[in-house]
């Protein structure tokens, strides 16, 4: 029975282990920096207007003639 006792202990003083584990504040506001630029990158193109695909107000439509 001593020896359950014996056990009991050294497992209950090795499970009162904690592991803390810090994360740097500037890399991980860096890396969502990068993923945030990286997503208004893919997105951009769907919703910006381009000069060119739109004609001039001061130049009349070409109309193509077959």
């Amino acid at each position: 029975m001593r020896k359950f006792w014996i056990a009991f202990a050294g497992l209950a003083l090795s499970a009162c282990v904690t592991i803390n584990i810090y994360f740097p504040a500037a890399a991980a506001e860096k890396a969502a920096d990068m993923i945030i630029d990286e997503v208004w990158k893919t997105q951009k193109p769907a919703h910006s207007t381009s000069n060119q695909a739109q004609p001039a107000a001061n130049q009349p439509a070409v109309k193509e003639t077959k």
